[in-house]
């Protein structure tokens, strides 16, 4: 794998390599490296995975717009990875006129729409629904997205789903992020990891989940883990103190992400670990 930055703008095709590129690699209130969003990258399809309230900015600091982005995936409903979906929704609808693919299932399309997006975009100056069925005529989620519904895959010790992007594959499954004091993900609210080609994986954000690495690893092998951090026990992410606790193996491919301006101090290679993610940077898991 080769670290590229990203030069004077952002690019979302290549030549068949796959990439990730982080919009942002911090935590939810973060002011120097916007939020742990990224871009997966693989010939000339590409996959926005979480849209926070900052996503929209760093596209444009980086020289860009996200009226570039075609197709997203939403791990979870917290404004870091949900907040910029409806600016993305209303600038498709009023200057691409396009309805981007979301890789969702149907149980968190409801969710996602009624408790996340309803408010600010079922109401347009014009026109009824088009796509969806909607009773009283207001817009609905089909209005504003394709939907790219994953298949279930059976025999796995938790959900897990697939869905193709194009070249990319994308499988999903269910994490244990919050709240704190729920034992497992089955307790746990709607959210989702991915693992991109059965080669990188990127729980988004989770408690420390040891079981949900055991069997990935098990069963899956992957190259590379980018996986959520902060530097203090509790709460809903993984901490530092936890994740040492791992394999030698397990940290050699592991980078840290999500983590809070101050994290920067934290010796983290010292620790066993590949490193911290870095904004604007392609990380080519198909270059040595």
């Amino acid at each position: 794998m080769k670290k590229v930055p990203m030069g004077s703008s952002l690019r979302l095709q290549n030549e068949g390599h796959l990439e990730f590129l982080f919009l942002g690699t911090g935590s939810a209130f973060v002011k120097e490296n916007f939020q742990n969003n990224l871009l997966v990258i693989k010939g000339q399809d590409h996959l926005l995975i979480d849209c926070g309230t900052r996503c929209p900015e760093a596209f444009y600091k980086y020289k860009s717009s996200i009226l570039q982005v075609r197709n997203i995936f939403i791990s979870h409903s917290h404004s870091d990875h949900a907040g910029g979906v409806e600016e993305l929704a209303l600038m498709h609808r009023y200057a691409s006129k396009i309805r981007p693919g979301i890789v969702i299932t149907d149980e968190y399309k409801d969710f996602l729409w009624n408790m996340s997006l309803r408010g600010g975009l079922s109401y347009g100056e014009y026109g009824h629904s088009r796509y969806g069925e909607s009773e009283d005529g207001f817009l609905t989620f089909d209005d504003y997205f394709t939907q790219i519904k994953p298949a279930r895959i059976d025999g796995a010790p938790r959900p897990l789903y697939e869905a193709n992007v194009g070249s990319i594959n994308v499988k999903i499954f269910r994490t244990m992020h919050m709240p704190d004091n729920v034992p497992s993900w089955r307790e746990s609210a709607l959210s989702f990891g991915v693992l991109i080609d059965n080669r990188v994986l990127f729980p988004s954000d989770c408690r420390f989940d040891k079981d949900l690495l055991t069997w990935i690893e098990s069963d899956f092998h992957p190259e590379w883990i980018f996986h959520d951090c902060q530097a203090v026990m509790g709460g809903v992410h993984a901490s530092i103190v936890e994740l040492k606790t791992l394999s030698a193996d397990i940290k050699r491919k592991m980078f840290l992400c999500h983590y809070a301006d101050s994290f920067i101090d934290f010796d983290v290679c010292g620790e066993g670990f590949a490193g911290l993610a870095r904004p604007a940077v392609y990380y080519d898991f198909d270059m040595p």
